[in-house]
């Protein structure tokens, strides 16, 4: 007999215990989604900046090597959270390998087709279910494109007289939010907690907790963590809870597991999240100034010349990482103590 399809199991928890939070639903919806299919591509529901351009992974992985370089060349694990199809690792490690940077690298990732996909890029890789099992004995580089969007969110509403969490409830397999019961002022940020009615504030307890378990590794082990994603710098209120399906939005609530469900990152939280445990933070700076710091222009000059036929598309390639998406995807860094200042910071 097969099981219940993830709908009809949210819905019979929700007839058994009452709404259940908004974390609770965001997780197990994307948890099921990144497990039974590749998400990516003309043929998924979205596109990240490493499937746009090689240009992209190669960046990131000369960061990563002129950071190593400038630490002394230890012996360092290449770490990347939640690789989708594992082209930024292959993107990156092909640079990387020229400056002269060959380390092991580590995967993230417990989606199974993502996995065969990887391995198809990636020889050689080491993939772990969290992050609890990386190397503990030598420096990371850790990358996190496009991952902490994807991690489950809490939302806070503020209505006439307190704030309160936003629940999902379910009629007939239709889910929706609703106003649960208040919270106490003190989890509100002070200079928000006077917010007119209607205010949505979002905190995402999952993403410092994975933040703090990457800055104390660095902390002790050495190395660096790099996040670029979409967000802003808070404490910020708006409901920025969103789907893609088809590359079109989505109502977040419609068809859970069969869509992405994201929302925008707290830059500043994560940055403080890493710093409470050792680490230094740098950053953020925009995506756009970030690649062209980095050198995106001559590096996109030199693939046209290698390949002229392809000029127009190399040019609108780069539109799209440094204008486009420029402004509203941040990159953060993270070092361990004593660690160089990255470049593009």
């Amino acid at each position: 007999m097969s099981s219940p399809l993830l709908p009809e199991r949210l819905a019979r928890a929700i007839a058994l215990a009452g709404p259940m939070s908004l974390s609770q639903f965001m997780g197990a919806a994307n948890a099921h989604y990144y497990a039974t299919r590749d998400p990516l591509g003309a043929g998924g529901d979205f596109t990240t900046a490493p499937e746009i351009s090689q240009m992209f992974g190669e960046l990131v992985g000369l960061w990563g090597a002129d950071l190593w370089d400038r630490a002394g060349r230890p012996d360092v694990a290449w770490v990347e959270l939640g690789p989708g199809r594992g082209t930024l690792a292959a993107d990156a490690s092909r640079a990387m390998a020229k400056a002269g940077l060959t380390p092991s690298i580590h995967l993230v990732e417990t989606s199974p087709t993502l996995r065969t996909a990887q391995a198809e890029r990636v020889a050689g890789a080491t993939w772990h279910d969290a992050v609890d099992t990386l190397p503990a004995d030598r420096p990371l580089i850790v990358v996190a494109n496009e991952f902490f969007d994807a991690l489950p969110i809490r939302q806070l509403l503020r209505g006439a007289d307190s704030w309160r969490e936003r629940l999902v409830a379910c009629q007939d397999l239709l889910f929706l939010p609703i106003a649960g019961p208040p919270v106490p002022d003190a989890v509100i940020p002070a200079p928000l907690r006077d917010a007119p009615p209607g205010s949505v504030l979002e905190i995402s307890p999952a993403s410092v907790a994975v933040i703090r378990q990457l800055a104390r590794r660095l902390a002790a082990q050495g190395g660096a963590l790099l996040v670029i994603d979409y967000g802003h710098e808070g404490p910020a209120l708006g409901d920025t809870f969103q789907a893609v399906r088809g590359h079109a939005p989505a109502n977040p609530y419609d068809a859970p597991g069969e869509q992405d469900l994201t929302a925008h990152v707290d830059f500043t939280t994560l940055a403080a999240a890493a710093q409470t445990e050792g680490a230094v933070a740098w950053g953020p700076v925009e995506q756009g100034e970030w690649l062209i710091r980095l050198g995106i222009d001559a590096r996109a000059a030199a693939l046209a010349r290698t390949t002229p036929e392809r000029g127009d598309a190399i040019a609108a390639d780069r539109v799209r990482l440094v204008n486009d998406m420029g402004a509203l995807f941040k990159v953060l860094g993270v070092t361990a103590p004593g660690w160089p200042r990255p470049a593009g910071f």
